[in-house]
């Protein structure tokens, strides 16, 4: 926590916060995109994707999910997904799933969650659309395969969101599939045909 708190400290002195880029940022907030992914400590959007601040809104929860609409009267993440689309006029979201995933490898062994009510409550909403790729039994540790079975399920999760939907048909809005994968970087991107696929630089 130390180096954490030190480089925070010493972060006004290592930017160029003279620059008209931060000066712009008082102004207000523009992205280009809704980033959507897991918490995990080692998935770091603006790190995978080069963005500079103001460049990319995040929405980050264990699993990258998005919660059904209209399931809960309060939501962080419809709040979040609300307020990207609706006030800042976001035109592409990409859902973001990765490898050796926390979320996905508690689902796909059957963990015992008892002692994280709130985690095991918070895994359920993604339980129904990963059954058909839940075997128990999973030889790839990096669970590919349920990774981005559940990133096509939240990408068709948005699509029930009103504000989403109605841009969809407007053709205001795109969606994308990224699986990045922690051990080497690689990013696979869903392709038109339901499919993941490397594309090359």
């Amino acid at each position: 926590m130390k180096s954490l708190v030190e480089h925070a400290r010493a972060f006004r002195y290592r930017a160029d916060f003279a620059s008209d880029e931060y000066r712009k940022l008082a102004e207000g907030q523009f992205p280009e995109a809704l980033f959507i992914t897991c918490s995990d400590s080692r998935v770091i959007p603006a790190l995978i994707t080069g963005a500079r601040p103001g460049e990319i809104f995040e929405l980050r929860n264990a699993g990258n999910i998005v919660p059904p609409h209209g399931m809960h009267l309060v939501s962080g993440e419809a709040a979040t997904i609300e307020y990207a689309l609706e006030v800042l006029g976001v035109r592409d979201i990409v859902v973001c799933g990765h490898s050796h995933c926390g979320a996905m490898g508690a689902l796909e062994s059957g963990a015992d969650l008892s002692t994280l009510p709130g985690v095991s409550a918070w895994l359920e909403l993604a339980r129904p659309g990963l059954a058909p790729e839940i075997t128990g039994g999973c030889e790839d540790p990096s669970l590919r395969g349920l990774a981005q079975l559940n990133v096509r399920n939240q990408l068709s999760a948005l699509t029930d969101y009103p504000a989403a939907r109605r841009r969809l048909e407007e053709g205001r809005l795109r969606l994308h599939g990224w699986y990045y994968q922690v051990d080497t970087g690689e990013l696979w991107e869903l392709d038109r045909d339901g499919r993941f696929r490397e594309h090359p630089c």
